[in-house]
């Protein structure tokens, strides 16, 4: 059988992406029930991580606890590969000790090669140009409080980023149309060739992308490595907060997420996030279960 990776959303198709978000709803169904499946037993997994991280970690290491199986925490600091060592040979070294390997790092070139050399998994968990792990758990969330995405319209308001780049796969893969607004000079490099079946459009400012959208999303304007540039991002963002004013445009039962961690008063107010409705906590949440579906996908024989 062909190893499967997970380097992008593009990587599974639409019919297996969406019963992995089915089977992440299931997961955490079970769960509630104190029902904790052990779909990982004496699995490991490798993950390299050169960017720091919050849920990406927990949710992966929780996965592999709740599943019976364990993950290993590897950074440049305590590995090789802080003292030069290939990707390649990396690659190569860890698929004889471990059935998956995760990556969190800045190029996708370094996923691209891992996942060329590996006779295991590779797993995606952040890189500069995307963040395919965070849309599965979003497209949990929305069908956990709203249904079916397909046909629905989303906003991405701010920076084109990892995650708007994301969202552009997930519009092909999940069906949904997609607004962008971004400011001039931050658009999402991906609009110039967007896959064949996304539904995306571009437009000037936040309030005529969110008009009747099902869902609004946004993130940091400055992101991992790139804090040098941040007064710059401040002063070019300004006029594309998510806020209350804005939301009014869209649905009256419009879901606002948010991948975390968030800066209020920056690109989403107190107000928005905090709200007794928000369901970013849910979302975060849901990397726990989305991971576990993935996993469980990859290793599927």
């Amino acid at each position: 059988m062909t190893t499967r990776h997970f380097r992008t959303l593009l990587d599974i198709g639409a019919e297996d992406a969406q019963r992995i978000v089915e089977r992440a709803l299931e997961l955490k169904q079970l769960r509630a029930q104190g029902i904790r499946p052990r779909i990982f037993e004496q699995r490991v997994l490798a993950m390299i991580f050169d960017k720091s991280s919050t849920r990406t970690r927990v949710s992966f290491e929780s996965a592999m606890t709740e599943g019976g199986g364990s993950a290993i925490f590897l950074s440049p600091k305590d590995s090789q590969l802080g003292r030069g060592e290939p990707v390649a040979d990396t690659a190569r070294v860890l698929s004889e000790m471990c059935d998956g390997l995760f990556v969190r790092t800045f190029a996708q070139s370094d996923v691209e090669e891992l996942a060329a050399n590996a006779m295991v998994p590779v797993i995606n968990g952040l890189t500069d140009d995307f963040h395919p792990c965070q849309l599965l758990a979003d497209m949990q969330t929305y069908a956990e409080f709203r249904g079916q995405i397909r046909d629905k319209r989303v906003a991405w308001v701010g920076d084109g980023n990892n995650m708007c780049n994301s969202y552009i796969n997930a519009s092909d893969r999940f069906g949904f149309v997609l607004n962008i607004a971004s400011p001039s000079g931050y658009a999402a490099k991906m609009l110039e060739r967007p896959p064949s079946n996304a539904r995306v459009e571009s437009f000037d400012s936040p309030e005529q992308a969110v008009k009747d959208v099902d869902l609004v999303v946004t993130d940091v304007w400055a992101s991992m490595g790139q804090e040098s540039d941040a007064d710059e991002r401040l002063a070019a963002f300004r006029g594309f907060q998510v806020n209350a004013a804005l939301m009014s445009k869209a649905k009256p039962d419009a879901l606002f997420m948010h991948c975390l961690p968030a800066h209020r008063g920056e690109e989403v107010s107190a107000e928005v996030i905090d709200h007794p409705d928000s369901v970013v906590w849910a979302e975060a949440g849901n990397r726990l279960h989305s991971q576990k579906a993935l996993l469980e996908y990859l290793w599927a024989s």
